[in-house]
């Protein structure tokens, strides 16, 4: 028996790899040479194609695909119906299978609902794009992305939270998380006694 759970609507083709805890739900398909971590959760019609990689707790909303070059890192959530790419100049009559693009998606970062990830980019950890966003650049960790195409508008906490910054620094209402911006970049200080 394995140790993860398809439901009976769904295919997973042999060669595709599924860690401990996963759960796959109604008409999705997963492909060979996918893998998938444990303790993901896919929703209703979603696509995985092969040569993908989805870390552990990756939360996938329903009718999603997520095509050959993108890898998600831990902890990733992508919103319903969101959007990968793979090639940047696609046409029906001419094969760019060779020009797939790299998509990376860091740890903890959140997609919002019909949010589109141009492919060639990464996006940092723990940002979060709004839905409907058009990303088609790198993306910062923590940045608040929005807009077509996107634009940076704020930082996210960890957690979750919109941040408010105050010269440069700034600490979470939720949670109490402490974070610098600095040229451009946020980053998570450390506070002595408190893991990170």
């Amino acid at each position: 028996m394995p140790d993860y759970f398809v439901h009976e609507s769904s295919y997973v083709d042999e060669g595709a790899r599924i860690g401990r805890g996963s759960k796959i739900w109604h008409f999705c398909h997963v492909m060979p040479g996918a893998v998938i971590g444990e303790r993901c959760n896919l929703g209703q019609n979603v696509v995985v194609m092969p040569g993908t990689r989805l870390g552990n707790n990756v939360k996938v909303q329903n009718n999603v695909s997520i095509y050959e070059g993108v890898e998600l890192e831990d902890d990733v959530f992508c919103g319903p119906s969101c959007v990968f790419t793979n090639v940047l100049t696609p046409r029906s009559h001419v094969s760019r299978k060779h020009a797939y693009q790299r998509t990376l998606v860091r740890r903890g970062a959140t997609i919002g609902a019909n949010a589109t990830i141009v492919c060639g980019v990464t996006l940092g950890e723990y940002c979060f794009i709004g839905a409907g966003a058009v990303v088609t650049a790198d993306v910062p960790g923590y940045a608040l992305m929005v807009g077509v195409p996107a634009r940076r508008v704020g930082w996210m906490c960890q957690c979750g939270e919109r941040l408010s910054l105050s010269v440069g620094a700034s600490s979470c209402p939720a949670c109490g998380s402490a974070y610098e911006e600095s040229s451009g970049a946020l980053r998570p200080v450390a506070r002595p006694g408190v893991a990170r």
